[in-house]
């Protein structure tokens, strides 16, 4: 009996310790990504980041020529020296960055991708070339300046990722996909599944969570009837049907915060945008845009025990590779800021961080009334 006990405690450990592993215990991330190309044959990109506890986030410049030694579960993996100067996002207290731009305009983004992400078993054959989950858009950023590298990088084995346990990420390696974009709007994910690195260009530009991005491509057969024109009134047997007001062309169109939900209403949203003239009103068409991704806290949730974890979204970026500028607000700031990757020097020998925590200013019109 006491053998049966301790095997069924095993099993249950078991379970909760891969539960953790997809992604299903306490915490979870919702990501949704898009590109927009503007008038000008420009493009501009973002992302909201969506997660069921804080995520402590703030964000650090890169110059050229610092070192980083990619992090594994036997110690030190891949070293490399930064060739470009990069700007974005960085968790915890790890200082390497899984969402942002680099001077060349090449920006990668990683996404949470639970119950997909296989990564690669180190040995000593592989540790020299190996980097943990978050290391790995860091490692893009800073060594290559455009999409086609990338994919001669990664189809000639440069790098794996390891499945590496990292601070604030809890008792599994995170589980990510990425998506990579040039200045030209060439577009690739990168997505780890049973230890290797595959690759698929993405012609939309658009990204979510899981299943795997084949899966989101296909599932968009589904809604081929949708349209931005409005449907002509109907003529029933004498009957005259007419709309009740504009968008009926989008009826079907997927509501729910869903990863196969979300990819189809950003793949439409973005496919059918009318283009701005320039990148910096492009890229508050993506901020527009993004808007509707936005997951209120409360609506998306899960309870364990009294605890409740409710996704919401903590941050959104947008990314102009033309001026090199990376804009971002928060959940508790919805004011727009930016960086200014060109106002950095490139050479400095040390990384600069910047907190993203901060309060909503309200201002008050009161006196401004005529």
């Amino acid at each position: 009996m006491r053998k049966r006990m301790s095997h069924f405690l095993f099993l249950i450990t078991f379970l909760l310790f891969s539960l953790s592993v997809m992604g299903w215990v306490g915490e979870s991330l919702a990501c949704t990504g898009i590109m927009l190309r503007n008038m000008d044959g420009s493009f501009v990109h973002g992302r909201t980041l969506e997660f069921g506890a804080r995520v402590d986030s703030g964000l650090v410049v890169v110059p050229r020529g610092y070192e980083f030694t990619g992090k594994t579960p036997s110690g030190a993996g891949m070293k490399y020296k930064s060739k470009n100067a990069c700007l974005g996002t960085y968790t915890f207290t790890d200082l390497v960055i899984n969402d942002g731009i680099n001077e060349k305009g090449l920006s990668v983004g990683a996404f949470y991708f639970p119950t997909y992400a296989g990564y690669s078993e180190i040995n000593d054959e592989n540790r020299s070339k190996a980097l943990s989950p978050m290391d790995f858009p860091n490692w893009i950023l800073t060594q290559f300046d455009t999409v086609e590298q990338v994919r001669e990088a990664i189809k000639g084995g440069a790098a794996v990722i390891a499945p590496t346990l990292l601070d604030g990420w809890g008792p599994a390696p995170p589980p990510l996909h990425y998506i990579v974009y040039d200045r030209s709007g060439a577009s690739l994910v990168i997505e780890p599944r049973n230890g290797k690195l595959k690759i698929f260009e993405n012609p939309l530009g658009v990204f979510a969570n899981s299943p795997d991005f084949e899966w989101h491509i296909t599932n968009l057969r589904n809604y081929m009837s949708l349209s931005p024109e409005n449907v002509p009134e109907l003529d029933l047997l004498g009957l005259k049907l007419w709309q009740f007001g504009q968008g009926n062309g989008m009826t079907g169109l997927p509501g729910d915060f869903t990863p196969p939900s979300r990819f189809v209403r950003a793949a439409f949203f973005t496919a059918y945008a009318i283009p701005a003239p320039d990148p910096t009103l492009g890229i508050q068409q993506v901020f527009h845009i993004l808007n509707n991704f936005d997951i209120p806290v409360g609506i998306a949730r899960e309870k364990q025990g009294d605890v409740i974890f409710s996704d919401s979204t903590q941050a959104t970026v947008a990314r102009d590779p033309v001026n090199l500028l990376y804009y971002y607000r928060t959940f508790d700031d919805q004011t727009i800021r930016m960086a200014d990757l060109k106002k950095f020097d490139p050479e400095a020998k040390v990384l600069k961080k910047l907190s993203t925590t901060g309060a909503q200013p309200v201002v008050d019109m009161s006196s401004e009334f005529k």
